[in-house]
């Protein structure tokens, strides 16, 4: 609220001017509330936290793994939120039975935000926050009895999910009453903000690491790749639709490393700067496998490695290569997710920090051997829930005044040939291949 207040204050826009507020979130941290007075009964588990794998490892054990995929479109994970709630049920004192009795609340942080917004009048989430749970069934979409059983989860404590553009509530700003009207987890949303309205259109988030989405349409793909499964936005009233979605653990981070433990470089964006000083890498693959692998490999014993390393080797060789391996990364997301849809790439919409980096956009083309367009606007998360509150509101009548307001700052068209396409693409897998197992016990 009062960051809220901040930006009005900044930019001399008052409340009586905001037609709509739209709300976006890293998606499955859990809070878990009481009814009565809204205090949390425990701090918030953050998406990243692993305190719950061995819960997990006990799910897989009993043979749920295919249950979870079929129901959710994910894999058994401590990523998402059902361990979480148990945990904290499992481990606050009398949280279980005042959560059975209706007296304690669970929400994702949209959840939250709209539960304080409104006063504590509505608890509501969307669509896209709670099919990253691992309770709701995507295909019913609603919350799944059995999984709940499962994981003894009491179905009173969740909020009614609503479509991602929809009429959540109203929020007191400064006395004025404004509708939240927009709510969508941080990936589908930057989906929403690059227009990928149709089937086979996809976007790549390049932060600390990447997030690619592909648009399945109406079609809940589930895959042989080890993507995951998930609910696209959509407004009220529309067909719900869906998109896969793969994850690479290090993008930018692997350029943080480069520069705060190698001391390559001081800012991240000298890396481009570095990168270009050379023809090529001269020959040195980066495989930046710090904690593991993801999709298509999904190997949690994988570990880094830095090949073809040569008396002539130098740090701009090794800077290239990183870039070079955040690009290659993507492309394995990107091709598996071509394979789960037989459809082909159209072209990749970015976003995010990385995608202010001339010298990978165009790398990513090269690899892809597809058009990269970047927008004007790098916050495409922000700009996605925006976009959401004022179709709900009428601000734009539907989905083609939003496409027609588009703007691109550059397009990256592909360059390299099909040879030299092919061999760096082997030399790519032979490196991974090297890494993976790394870690595994003799």
């Amino acid at each position: 609220y009062g960051v809220m207040m901040e930006i009005m204050a900044k930019s001399g826009i008052s409340p009586q001017e905001v037609a709509a507020i739209g709300i976006t979130n890293q998606r499955e941290t859990t809070i878990v509330w009481e009814k009565a007075t809204g205090r949390p009964v425990y701090n918030a588990i953050v998406w990243q936290c692993r305190r719950t794998s061995s819960q997990i490892e006990e799910l897989k054990a009993s043979g749920y793994t295919q249950m979870v995929r079929e129901k959710t479109g994910l894999i058994p994970d401590a990523y998402f939120s059902a361990s979480k709630i148990k945990w904290i049920l499992d481990n606050v004192e009398g949280a279980r039975e005042r959560a059975e009795r209706g007296q304690l609340l669970f929400g994702t942080v949209d959840c939250w935000l709209i539960w304080k917004l409104t006063g504590g009048k509505a608890h509501v989430t969307d669509v896209t926050n709670a099919s990253r749970t691992m309770l709701f069934n995507i295909s019913t979409m609603d919350w799944d009895d059995d999984l709940l059983k499962v994981l003894d989860i009491p179905r009173a404590m969740l909020p009614t999910v609503k479509a991602s553009g929809a009429f959540y509530g109203y929020a007191n700003v400064a006395g004025e009453q404004i509708p939240i009207a927009g709510v969508a987890g941080d990936q589908q949303s930057a989906l929403f903000g690059q227009a990928c309205f149709y089937r086979g259109e996809a976007k790549n988030t390049y932060g600390t690491g990447c997030f690619l989405l592909m648009n399945t349409g109406s079609e809940c793909v589930t895959s042989e790749n080890g993507l995951l499964t998930t609910v696209a936005a959509t407004l009220e009233g529309e067909h719900y639709e869906y998109a896969l979605e793969g994850s690479v653990f290090v993008g930018g981070a692997v350029i943080q490393w480069l520069r705060d433990e190698m001391r390559f470089f001081t800012e991240s964006r000298d890396a481009e700067y570095y990168a270009q000083k050379v023809e090529d890498t001269g020959g040195v693959v980066v495989v930046p496998a710090f904690t593991g692998i993801g999709a298509p490999y999904w190997d949690m014993y994988a570990r880094g490695g830095i090949f073809g390393i040569t008396r002539g080797t130098k740090r701009e060789h090794i800077i290239r290569a990183a870039q070079e391996a955040i690009a290659y990364q993507s492309a394995d997301v990107l091709c598996a997710m071509e394979k789960d849809t037989g459809v082909k790439l159209k072209a990749l919409k970015v976003d995010g920090g990385a995608s202010r980096d001339a010298f990978l956009m165009q790398f990513q083309a090269d690899i892809l051997n597809t058009e990269v367009i970047k927008p004007c606007t790098h916050e495409a998360t922000a700009l996605g829930v925006a976009l959401l509150a004022g179709l709900t509101v009428g601000i734009w009548k539907n989905r083609q005044e939003i496409i027609n307001q588009q703007t691109i700052d550059k397009i990256f068209y592909p360059h390299m040939d099909e040879h030299t396409r092919i061999k760096k693409l082997g030399r790519w897998h032979k490196a991974v291949e090297r890494c993976l197992g790394w870690e595994s016990e003799e």
